[in-house]
C-alpha cells in the first residue's frame, strides 16, 4: 500500500518538472540575459555618463512592459475575445486577464463589466525576452518599415507603440488567421523624464527615427 501512495507522488512532481513556466525555459535557454546584461555592461555606464548621474540608482530602468488589445467586436461575437486572448498568450507566453467595461454605453450597446479586451503585463526576464523578439523579429517583419516614431512619450518617461497586425510575431501562424488585431506596447520605465527614456530604449535596441526636439531640449 505504501509502494501505491508514493507513485502518485511521484508523477506529481514528474508533472511539475515537466511544466515549466514560459520565463523558466527562456532562462534555461540564456536568452533573457542577453538584453539583461547589456544593460547593466552596457546601458548604465552610457547613461551614467551621458546624464552625470551620481550614483548607479539615479539611472532609469525599463520596470515593465503593458500589452493592451482592444476588442470591441467581443459585445457581439464573445469568441472573437478567446481568439485574441489566445493569440495574445502565444506572443507573450503569460496568462492574459480579461479588461471589462467601466461604465455603460447604451449607444454602443455596451453593459458595465462586459468583457472588451485583453492585457498582460510582462516583468523580468520575461520583459527583456519579449522585448528582444520585438526588436530583432516582429518590428523588421513590418511592411516598409523605416523606424518607430518618437512622438509617443507621456511626459513622464514611458513611451506607447501601436502595433496594428498581430501577424508581424512568429508565433502567430498567418494561416490560421481569421482577424488582424492591433495591440498597444506600453514601455513602463523609471526615468523622470521623456529624454532620460528615449536614450534608455534607444540603447537597449529600439529603432526609433530621430528625435531632433527632445535631443536639441537635452542640450
Amino acid at each position: 500500500m505504501a509502494e501505491q501512495k508514493e507513485k502518485p507522488a511521484k508523477k506529481e512532481k514528474a508533472a511539475k518538472g515537466e511544466a515549466k513556466t514560459h520565463e523558466t525555459v527562456v532562462r534555461d535557454k540564456g536568452i533573457t540575459a542577453r538584453l539583461g546584461e547589456r544593460y547593466k555592461k552596457d546601458v548604465v555606464p552610457m547613461l551614467m555618463k551621458r546624464f552625470q548621474y551620481k550614483s548607479v540608482m539615479q539611472v532609469p530602468r525599463l520596470e515593465k512592459i503593458a500589452i493592451n488589445v482592444g476588442v470591441g467586436q467581443a459585445t457581439q461575437d464573445p469568441k472573437i475575445l478567446d481568439v485574441t486572448v489566445r493569440e495574445l498568450e502565444q506572443i507573450t507566453g503569460q496568462k492574459v486577464a480579461i479588461t471589462k467595461a467601466k461604465k455603460a454605453i447604451s449607444n454602443f450597446k455596451l453593459r458595465e463589466g462586459l468583457p472588451i479586451g485583453a492585457r498582460v503585463t510582462l516583468r523580468r526576464g520575461t520583459m527583456y525576452e519579449f522585448l528582444d523578439r520585438l526588436i530583432s523579429v516582429a518590428l523588421p517583419r513590418v511592411r516598409d518599415f523605416r523606424g518607430l516614431p518618437d512622438k509617443s512619450f507621456d511626459g513622464h518617461g514611458n513611451y506607447t507603440l501601436g502595433v496594428k497586425e498581430q501577424i508581424i510575431f512568429p508565433e502567430i501562424d498567418v494561416d490560421k488567421v481569421s482577424r488582424i488585431t492591433g495591440m498597444d506596447i506600453t514601455f513602463v520605465t523609471t526615468a523622470n523624464t521623456d529624454v532620460e527614456a528615449y536614450e534608455l530604449l534607444k540603447e537597449l535596441g529600439m529603432p526609433f527615427v530621430k528625435r531632433q526636439d527632445v535631443v536639441q531640449s537635452a542640450t
